[in-house]
Formats: structure tokens, C-alpha cells, sequence
């Protein structure tokens, strides 16, 4: 007779925040890649969390994604992190199109020292397949995007934290008329993340 057991991985602060750095990095390229933001052909298949997902070779891009990613872990580690956007804006008329949110839940009992929470590896790339699955699916229930578009990162910490020099403040760059899509959520147990996508929706 044998016997199967699902192993449940101690999760530290710091194995959460390599985790959710790794999920927004993924997101990040799928969404530019889903939503025509960048040539197709500037992008490459990667295996991860058990899915083809679609990585830019833009070097100009993949080293704004590494130095803003890098900030985003320091203030994930100190549990700051709140929430990021992801701003899809026409080229032309500088209207926000799109808004993809990321809102950040941190337990900050684990980030004061307590104990860690276990969960499988398993049960974490699950959840994150679900969101990944409901990016590459979006072209199916989000407007076609007919401008040329360009994209920024919003990102919200905590008041009290130390943000660099060079990063700027910005307007909530909300959307007028706009209707909501809530995507699926994950969590290490250490960090939550819920996702919604906003978009402009017709005006008749």
C-alpha cells in the first residue's frame, strides 16, 4: 500500500517576496505582450509555473522591469508594498485605457518576526496559473486597443517609506467611464495578491 502526502513548504518573508517579485515580472510581460504594447516579434517563449508565457527581449524594457522590480522587492521585504498598476495610455490622445491592479496584503506578523506559514509549492503555482491563464484569456473580454500605446508602472508603498530620487510622483491615472474585471488572487500566506483589470468601457 503506499501512501501520498502533499508537502507544505515553510514559507519565510523572504522566499514570499522572490515569489511575488517573480509573479509581477511574468504579469508584467504577459499583459505587454497580450495587449499589443510591443511588436510579437519582440518577445520569446518561457516555461514557467507550468505555462508558455511570453517574455519581451527588449533590452531597453527588461532593464526598466529589473531596476523597478528590484525597488518593488526591497519595499515587498519590509512589508510597504500596497499595490501596483499597471497604466495602459493611447500614444495620441495621453487617455488611460487601461488599468491592470495588483493590491498587495502583507501579514505583518511574519514580517515582525513571528512564525512562518507552510503551503506547497504546488498550491502557489496553481493560483498563479489561474491569473496568468486569465491575462492570456483577456483579449477575449477587453476592447480591442486600436491606438499605438505606451505603459507605466504605479506603484504604492506605505507613507513612511524611502523612495528613491529619480522615481516620480503620479496621478492615479484613473479611467472615466470605466468598468472593472476581478481576477483571480493568490497567496503564500505571507503576501496576498489580488488582481483587477479596469478599462474604458462605450460611451453609448
Amino acid at each position: 500500500m503506499t501512501q501520498a502526502q502533499a508537502t507544505h513548504n515553510t514559507i519565510t518573508l523572504k522566499g514570499s517576496t522572490k515569489i511575488v517579485t517573480e509573479f509581477f515580472a511574468y504579469a508584467v510581460n504577459s499583459i505587454l505582450y497580450q495587449r499589443g504594447i510591443y511588436p510579437p516579434d519582440n518577445f520569446e517563449q518561457r516555461k514557467q509555473y507550468g505555462l508558455s508565457i511570453m517574455v519581451s527581449t527588449d533590452t531597453g524594457l527588461a532593464d526598466y522591469l529589473s531596476t523597478v522590480l528590484e525597488q518593488m522587492s526591497d519595499w515587498l521585504v519590509r512589508g510597504e508594498l500596497q499595490k501596483m498598476v499597471l497604466v495602459i495610455t493611447s500614444s495620441e490622445t495621453k487617455e488611460t485605457l487601461e488599468r491592470w491592479t495588483f493590491d498587495l496584503h502583507t501579514d505583518k506578523s511574519v514580517r515582525d518576526g513571528g512564525s512562518a506559514p507552510e503551503k506547497s509549492d504546488k498550491e502557489i503555482t496553481s493560483e498563479i496559473q489561474a491569473i496568468i491563464r486569465q491575462i492570456t484569456a483577456s483579449v477575449t473580454f477587453l476592447p480591442l486597443l486600436n491606438d499605438a500605446c505606451t505603459f507605466d508602472l504605479l506603484v504604492y508603498t506605505d507613507a513612511a517609506s524611502n523612495v528613491p530620487t529619480e522615481w516620480e510622483d503620479s496621478d492615479p491615472r484613473f479611467i472615466q467611464n470605466a468598468a472593472d474585471v476581478k481576477l483571480r488572487s493568490f497567496t503564500t500566506k505571507v503576501h496576498k495578491v489580488d488582481a483587477l483589470v479596469s478599462y474604458r468601457a462605450d460611451d453609448d
